[in-house]
């Protein structure tokens, strides 16, 4: 336990911290989800509209911290080569 009040300020600060996080972590597994349904659905006109927000929401995440920037870039560039394959 906490003793003095620096700590237990920051006890409650990293439990709403965490909340926070956990809040972003889904949203970024969300939109991976969502942008590999719909390529495995070869829905080009739904992944074009969605690519734009799916990029800024991953970097979005990675900017904060909750996930690095490298992993999210390694998502949304193994994202694209498979829209670029969805054709072939």
């Amino acid at each position: 336990m906490p003793n003095t009040k620096s700590a237990i300020r920051r006890v409650k600060r990293v439990k709403t911290q965490s909340l926070v996080n956990k809040l972003r972590r889904s949203r970024y597994r969300i939109a991976i989800k969502k942008m590999n349904k719909l390529i495995e659905k070869k829905d080009t006109a739904e992944i074009k509209k969605f690519l734009p927000k799916f990029q800024s929401e991953l970097m979005k995440i990675a900017k904060t911290g909750v996930v690095k920037k490298q992993n999210a870039s390694r998502k949304i560039s193994r994202i694209f080569k498979r829209i670029k394959n969805i054709n072939k």
